[in-house]
């Protein structure tokens, strides 16, 4: 697909497509299997991901709804933040279904689905991890007039939703979004070049980041259950970092 469609429409997808795909899929879980939190793993089993098929969107749901009452929406590109959190806290997760081309598999410049799909999407159907979504989507939507507690709101899914660690059975694993689908990141994340620190709200927030290179610090969670405990925590930092302006 060249185009960026407002639907998917699943018989427009190419022999590229499925090949691209495909290619990805297979990387990408060769460096995962070993480095992946088992919770990925078992959800990738549940919404029947393979390297065979691009996923459907309506079948896809149609398993996220039975087992976590989530759903897809199609969006082109990347929504306004608003919008995002708006679509997050009604359980629909809004994913682009158009993929990059042969000469993209290393780098582009947007998520396409093998980012949405492939990263974001199988943990939908892991009830601890959409209810910590749906948490903090609704308190963005509560916040969403106040750029700076969206600054820091923004970190926290960064570090958490977007590049988090997960201690799994003493080893640490990946269950970051921003990681699954970056073949570098998956391994540069664990080595020793980059700092791994315990899950603290307060930390997280008044860590800054940036988008434009690999992470040089993560925060290890201890599991799904702890991100979901931590939601009043958070709230309770930004109102008094707001009240303290």
């Amino acid at each position: 697909m060249r185009i960026k469609p407002t639907e998917q429409v699943y018989e427009h997808y190419t022999p590229e497509d499925f090949k691209v795909w495909g290619t990805l899929f297979n990387r990408q879980m060769e460096a995962l299997e070993p480095l992946v939190c088992s919770e990925y793993l078992d959800a990738l089993k549940t919404v029947q991901f393979t390297p065979e098929k691009i996923p459907d969107f309506i079948e896809v749901s149609k398993i996220l709804n039975e087992k976590t009452g989530w759903g897809l929406t199609v969006v082109p590109n990347i929504v306004p933040a608003k919008e995002f959190f708006e679509s997050l806290a009604i359980k629909k997760f809004t994913a682009t279904c158009w993929i990059r081309t042969m000469e993209q598999l290393e780098y582009i410049e947007e998520p396409d689905m093998f980012h949405d799909v492939f990263a974001h999407v199988p943990l939908l159907s892991n009830q601890s991890y959409v209810d910590f979504f749906a948490g903090f989507s609704q308190m963005a939507l509560d916040f969403h007039e106040d750029p700076i507690a969206l600054e820091l709101l923004g970190r926290v899914y960064w570090f958490t939703i977007e590049f988090g660690l997960m201690r799994d059975r003493d080893k640490l694993k990946i269950y970051g979004a921003g990681i699954i689908s970056s073949h570098g990141e998956t391994y540069h994340c664990l080595s020793n070049k980059t700092e791994k620190i315990d899950f603290d709200v307060a930390t997280m927030i008044n860590t800054p980041y940036r988008n434009d290179i690999m992470q040089d610090k993560y925060f290890v969670v201890e599991s799904f259950d702890q991100l979901y405990a931590s939601l009043p925590e958070i709230r309770k930092l930004l109102e008094e970092k707001m009240d303290g302006r």
